[in-house]
């Protein structure tokens, strides 16, 4: 079989390779940079990488120190973290995570907030395990009709839950979704009392969900582990396994709860 030579691909937007270009230039130097500089790297014309260099700036992937020099920006680093705590998470959470499912022999999803939706970066499930519910990897779902959703609102302020009521109008999916202010506040003062948090087929008819969070070492909750079942086949015994695997990987990520 004849190998074709494949062209190496590009992005089909040019201004953002110019952007990624000035960003990779940015990378190579420990300190502020000049713009004749970076013009020279990048093989932008001066007025080229100027513009697109204020518009960066603008959006603090870039700093401008003085008139003239870069460096930089802290959204990059805030990105970066994000990326890591997701990225971290996943690694940690895996191998427990199969664990549950081989007990349960259910679904077992890792959960991280996005907005206003909690989105599915992993799941453990067999195809041999018979009835189950398989969220898919990216999907998303609200965070007020979701277990591991409610884990999030959980930790907001009062007037922050308010907002997302606001945003959202609570709007529901079927007879059973909370969708009035009061019922939800007072399902997260139940979600923060127990440590855990139920989805009773609120999202979906037929499904039930419970969930328990996940904690990195500064004690902020990064993901939540849930476990999704036919509503008939739930088990209230599976809820301690699900706290106590939350909490190994959380420990895996340096969480240590504070002493009583």
């Amino acid at each position: 079989m004849k190998m074709e030579n494949v062209p190496e691909q590009k992005t089909t937007i040019q201004v953002i390779e110019r952007m990624v270009g000035l960003l990779d230039a940015l990378a190579k130097y420990p300190d502020p940079v000049s713009l004749k500089e970076l013009s020279k790297v990048s093989g932008l014309h001066p007025s080229t990488a100027h513009r697109i260099l204020n518009d960066l700036v603008l959006t603090r992937f870039v700093d401008r120190i003085e008139p003239g020099t870069y460096r930089l920006g802290m959204r990059l680093l805030e990105l970066g973290n994000v990326v890591k705590s997701r990225l971290s998470v996943r690694e940690a959470a895996l191998d427990f995570m199969r664990a549950l499912h081989k007990k349960t022999q259910q679904t077992i999803n890792l959960s991280v907030r996005q907005g206003d939706e909690i989105v599915y970066i992993d799941r453990a499930f067999s195809e041999r395990s018979g009835m189950q519910v398989v969220r898919a990897i990216g999907g998303r779902g609200p965070l007020h009709l979701t277990s591991t959703g409610k884990l999030f609102l959980s930790v907001d302020e009062p007037k922050a839950i308010r907002a997302y009521a606001t945003r959202t109008g609570l709007a529901g999916h079927n007879k059973n979704s909370i969708t009035d202010l009061a019922r939800l506040e007072r399902e997260l003062s139940l979600v923060r009392s127990r440590g855990y948090a139920r989805d009773n087929e609120e999202l979906e008819l037929g499904v039930r969900c419970m969930a328990a969070g996940i904690r990195d070492d500064s004690g902020k909750l990064v993901a939540g582990l849930s476990i999704s079942a036919p509503a008939d086949r739930l088990q209230e015994e599976w809820l301690e396994d699900l706290v106590n695997t939350a909490n190994q990987i959380s420990a895996t990520l340096g969480y240590m709860p504070a002493a009583d």
